[in-house]
């Protein structure tokens, strides 16, 4: 478990007042959006709705809140990564192990809040004579969950943020290297910038899938 400082403390509030601050913004929207944000938000909201009526349906939208929170924190706090002297909280990994344990909490209490003791099927497997087997995978599976979740996107953040640096200071280690470095250090923040939406996309879409998975009815 990585060291947790006041700094890194400090940017994962300012993170999650950023999230919450673009939301209190636009508490109020207007019939009609006069402004970009709020076209961003109802863009972004919609695109969750849909994203939860694709793998759970209509009774998913419950989930709204919860996927949309987790994705405004983890884009604001992907963000950091790309300005000078600061350090993404998503790229700690205690912060993305809490995401994670939330998001595995969550989702287990939602299949036995729906299913009652019936939830345990879903451990069992399609063969009942292998539901001993099956169950083992199952919960082995279940428990990697967290932290593959929270290993993903901690190893692509914090790795983004070595390679800018690695790339950095080579290139910034010589005058003639120094003169071609604008193209390829424009390059890497284009990459960097479409992995903070990528890693965002991801996080919530597994987060989604989970979730689909314990609410949804056992065919066996």
């Amino acid at each position: 478990m990585e060291h947790v400082s006041y700094v890194h403390v400090g940017f994962a509030i300012l993170a999650m007042a950023i999230a919450i601050g673009f939301l209190y913004l636009f508490k109020e929207p207007k019939t009609v959006p006069q402004n970009a944000g709020q076209v961003l938000l109802e863009g972004y909201l919609n695109f969750v709705r849909q994203l939860l009526i694709d793998n759970i349906g209509k009774e998913g939208l419950k989930y709204v809140p919860l996927i949309a929170a987790l994705g405004l924190f983890i884009f604001f706090g992907n963000l950091f990564a790309l300005i000078p002297g600061f350090d993404a909280p998503t790229a700690n990994l205690n912060t993305t192990l809490a995401l994670a344990l939330i998001v595995f909490f969550y989702y287990h209490w939602e299949g036995i809040r729906k299913h009652g003791v019936g939830y345990l099927k879903h451990f069992m497997g399609p063969i009942k004579w292998m539901a001993p087997f099956f169950f083992v995978i199952e919960i082995i599976s279940h428990i990697a969950r967290p932290i593959t979740l929270a290993l993903r996107l901690f190893a692509n953040m914090r790795g983004g943020i070595l390679i800018l640096l690695v790339v950095t200071s080579l290139l910034l280690s010589s005058w003639i290297t120094t003169i071609v470095s604008p193209p390829i250090m424009w390059f890497l923040i284009i990459i960097k910038i479409l992995a903070v939406f990528i890693q965002t996309f991801v996080f919530m879409i597994l987060s989604v899938i989970y979730i689909a998975g314990a609410v949804a009815e056992e065919a066996h």
